[in-house]
C-alpha cells in the first residue's frame, strides 16, 4: 500500500467523499455502496462485493486503484482495521449506557440484553448451515478427547462444555491456561484428537496461539468465531459462524451458548448411535 493512501477508516472516508464527483459511473456505484455498506467490504469476498454492489469484480480493483491502492485486497484491509479499531471500551461502553439512562433503570438494561439475546439467536438459526454443524459434530464425535479451548470472553462458553461433556461421559479437557500453562495444557493432544477453537473481535491472542499449535500436531480443528477472517477460521477443519447482537457495546453469549449446548449434546448422541 502506497504511502499516501489513507490507513483508517475516517481518512478513508473523506477521500471517498472528496473522488465522488469525478469518478465515473461504475466506481461512482461501488463508492456509495462501500461508504452505506462499511461491514460487507470488511467481510466479503471480491466475488460477494461485486455482486451486492451490481458490478464486475474487476470494477472493484478499478476503484481501490483510483483511490492509490495496489488491489481491493490492500482497500479491504482499511475496512477490516475499522472494525478491530471500533471495539469500545468497557468505560466507553458504560458511558453510553449512563448518556440513555440505563445506569439507573435496570428494567431497560433488562429490555436491552434481552433484546440482544434474541437477535443472536435468530441470526443463528438463520444463517448457520446444517451441514456444517453436523460436520463440526462428526469431528467432535470421533475425537479421543477433545480439548476445548476459549479464553477471556469465551471461557464461560468452554467452561460450560467441560462441564457438560464430563456429565455426558465424553472424554474432554478444558485448557484454561492457568498459571500460563496453557502450552502445556495442549502439548498433550495427538491426531486422535480434536479441539474446539472459541473466540471472537478482537480475539485472545492465547486462544489463537493454542488453535495453531495443536493444528500443528496433527489434531482437527472446529473453530466457533464471527468471521471469515478470523485467526482461528482459516486453520479449521471446519468453523462455525456467530456473530453475536450487542446492546450499547455489549455482546450477547446467548447465541453462542446454545451452540455450545447443541454441539454437546449432538456429540453424545453421535457416539452413542456408535
Amino acid at each position: 500500500m502506497d504511502d499516501a493512501v489513507p490507513r483508517d477508516f475516517p481518512a478513508l472516508r473523506a477521500l471517498i467523499a472528496a473522488r465522488a464527483p469525478t469518478l465515473p459511473r461504475r466506481l461512482t456505484q461501488v463508492a456509495s455502496f462501500a461508504l452505506d455498506n462499511p461491514d460487507d467490504i470488511a467481510f466479503g469476498t471480491a466475488a460477494s462485493v461485486a455482486q451486492r454492489s451490481g458490478v464486475q469484480p474487476s470494477t472493484l480493483v478499478r476503484f481501490s486503484q483510483a483511490l492509490g491502492y495496489q488491489g481491493f485486497s490492500d482497500l479491504q484491509e482499511v475496512f477490516r482495521a475499522r472494525l478491530r479499531d471500533r471495539v469500545p471500551s468497557y468505560e466507553e461502553r458504560l458511558k453510553q449506557l449512563r448518556e440513555h439512562g440505563g445506569s439507573s433503570k435496570s428494567g431497560l438494561l433488562l429490555q436491552g440484553f434481552a433484546d440482544a439475546a434474541e437477535r443472536s439467536v435468530a441470526d443463528l438459526r438463520l444463517k448457520l448451515d446444517p451441514d456444517t454443524l453436523d460436520a463440526a459434530v462428526e469431528i467432535l464425535a470421533k475425537a479421543e478427547t477433545i480439548y476445548l479451548v476459549g479464553l477471556r470472553r469465551s471461557f464461560p462458553i468452554t467452561s460450560y462444555m467441560a462441564y457438560a461433556m464430563g456429565k455426558l461421559g465424553i472424554r474432554n479437557l478444558l485448557v484454561d491456561g492457568i498459571a500460563g500453562l496453557g502450552a502445556e495444557q495442549i502439548g498433550f493432544i495427538s491426531p486422535r484428537d480434536a479441539v474446539l477453537a472459541i473466540s471472537f473481535t478482537p480475539y485472545a491472542s492465547e486462544t489463537v496461539n493454542l488453535a495453531h499449535a495443536a493444528k500443528a500436531r496433527h489434531a482437527k480443528v472446529v473453530s466457533i468465531t464471527d468471521s471469515i477472517f478470523s485467526p482461528i477460521a482459516p486453520i479449521a477443519d471446519t468453523w462455525l459462524e456467530i456473530v453475536e447482537a450487542d446492546f450499547e457495546g455489549f455482546r450477547s453469549m446467548a447465541a453462542t451458548m446454545a451452540l455450545a449446548m447443541t454441539l454437546t449434546v449432538a456429540v453424545a448422541s453421535r457416539r452413542g448411535e456408535k
